[in-house]
């Protein structure tokens, strides 16, 4: 029997491996225009070899390759895949905390493994990776690319770069372990070194801890750590090396300075104020706010691990992170689609979409969020993002309207990732 398990196991992973892509294409009843904000009728997706679109259109007058049935996806509307560009894949929802100590690197990446797969089965076929210890999450991102394991496309950030004590330091160990996380340096030029190290070991993108964390110990959540100038050193260091950067930062004045340090995205952003909005506006700078996950910390954090003082500071900040993403909207600073996922459970990133609405937004403006926007963010609007000639065949299917109802999201029918069908709803 055991013989027998093993040969199915490795038959699964085989065929995932040598799964491949068109030609082919989707016949859809409605299809989502993100670009245009609309919903179209009666559409065709067609792609090559490659699993790259080479045409979308009426299905009356877009022709198909020769031999080519389009898959019947004419009972639900088609979307372009999704994009989370604040994802933590190699973490659990229930491992926070002092919990979180007992994880070897090993466990962590085939954690990841497992949240990769759940990730893209909810619709989201490509990842930006915020910090993960030890590369961890560039071994999945590897895995994947390799064809070894189902997953998103992922962009992976590797340890992220802090202050020593600060939010991405590991300040759970007493003075006698002598301990201090893979990213921690103090000062412009070791800071640099940081960089280089972590673009060493294969990281697409920088992420540092511009101010404390909510579920970090010991530091407030508000409170700068970096200083302006170590800040200026990473980003330039980063940019110099083609590495875009991401600030984790919750409090007003840092939120200010990793702007004004030229970093490419704020994380968070909760408690950002209207200059920090304008300063964003005025560089271009992306804000990404995880405005779902303060319902999972508020009630279900202290059973999985997160701290009493975790709790106490996502009470002060969480309404006021949401209060102040509708402010950012309306003020007309760029917005990408991010959750945090690893926070709450994976999978259920979607329900990010109905806070957003809820918090302002209409929704396709949440939609853009997380294809137009989060693919401009990655670097990677010619890619991903839309249904479009020239990018992967990334098409997810849901029942109803996200234009109508933008809770039908949670529920992806289907799902394809460069052409290649990875789901698809039971008979």
């Amino acid at each position: 029997m055991r013989q027998a398990l093993w040969v199915s196991v490795l038959a699964v992973v085989a065929m995932v491996g040598a799964a491949e892509a068109g030609p082919g294409a989707v016949h859809c009843g409605k299809l989502v225009d993100v670009r245009a904000g609309k919903v179209l009728a009666d559409q065709v997706v067609v792609f090559d070899a490659a699993g790259i679109v080479t045409a979308v259109g009426p299905a009356a007058t877009t022709k198909l390759p020769s031999g080519i049935k389009a898959s019947d996806l004419t009972a639900l509307t088609c979307l372009p895949g999704l994009i989370d560009a604040h994802t933590h894949l190699t973490g659990n929802a229930t491992d926070h905390g002092y919990l979180a100590l007992g994880i070897s690197i090993p466990r962590a990446a085939t954690i990841g493994v497992k949240n990769a797969r759940i990730t893209l089965m909810a619709g989201f076929t490509t990842v930006r990776d915020v910090g993960a210890d030890g590369y961890a999450d560039v071994a999945v991102r590897d895995a994947i690319a390799a064809g070894d394991v189902p997953g998103p496309r992922m962009l992976v950030a590797g340890p992220m770069i802090s202050i020593t004590g600060g939010h991405g330091d590991d300040n759970l160990l007493p003075f006698e372990f002598h301990h201090s996380a893979d990213g921690v340096a103090d000062g412009p030029w070791a800071l640099r070194a940081k960089v280089r190290q972590n673009v060493k070991y294969g990281v697409d993108l920088i992420k540092i801890a511009a101010s404390g964390g909510v579920l970090s110990k010991g530091d407030a959540a508000g409170g700068e750590q970096f200083t302006l100038e170590e800040m200026q050193a990473i980003v330039a260091e980063a940019h110099k090396l083609g590495r875009k950067v991401a600030a984790h930062a919750h409090g007003t004045q840092a939120i200010k300075d990793a702007i004004i340090a030229g970093v490419d995205s704020v994380e968070h952003a909760s408690l950002i104020d209207a200059e920090g909005i304008k300063l964003a506006k005025a560089h271009g700078t992306f804000l990404v706010f995880d405005i779902y996950n303060d319902d999972f910390i508020l009630g279900e954090g202290l059973k999985n691990g997160m701290l009493p003082e975790s709790i106490e500071k996502e009470k002060a900040i969480g309404r006021l992170q949401r209060e102040n993403f509708r402010k950012a909207f309306q003020g007309g600073a760029r917005m990408a689609f991010g959750t945090d996922a690893g926070v709450y459970p994976h999978g259920d990133n979607a329900r990010q979409f109905t806070k957003m609405v809820e918090w302002g937004m209409q929704p396709i403006d949440a939609i853009r969020a997380a294809t137009l926007n989060a693919a401009e963010l990655l670097g990677w609007k010619d890619k991903v993002g839309e249904l479009a000639p020239g990018h992967f065949a990334d098409v997810i299917a849901v029942s109803g309207d996200p234009l109508a109802d933008v809770k039908v999201l949670e529920h992806v029918q289907f799902v394809m990732k460069g052409g290649v069908v990875v789901k698809t709803a039971p008979n």
